[in-house]
């Protein structure tokens, strides 16, 4: 029987433009896709969370650039916690699967990967 699951990701951007935002956004979808064999029909949706110092751009127009295009997406920002790791896009993609949820591979880029430990 198919669930929805939650497949989590976050990556930094190199700084805060159009091109930096988008870049690393598909970097990280492609990434927690290819990780996880999502098919597209498959993904229910998908929430985009940027830190405050990021906005530039929506990183939901990376996924619209890939060809999703009837894929709701939603962008919002982060709570701007002091000490938190800047220039950051977090990802959750819901799913629609028949994996076990402790078979997800959640996906964090670079300096992102101290964010498990929080």
């Amino acid at each position: 029987m198919s669930a929805v699951r939650g497949i989590r990701g976050a990556v930094t951007a190199a700084r805060n433009s159009e091109e930096a935002i988008l870049e690393a956004t598909r970097s990280l979808l492609a990434e927690m896709v290819t990780a996880n064999g999502v098919q597209l029909a498959d993904i229910a949706a998908v929430h985009f969370s940027v830190t405050a110092d990021l906005n530039a751009a929506f990183p939901a127009k990376a996924a619209r650039q890939m060809g999703w295009l009837s894929v709701p997406l939603f962008c919002h920002r982060e709570i701007d916690v002091p000490g938190a790791l800047a220039s950051c896009i977090r990802i959750l993609m819901l799913w629609n699967t028949e994996k076990k949820q402790d078979e997800i591979k959640h996906i964090y880029l670079g300096e992102t990967k101290r964010l498990r430990e929080l």
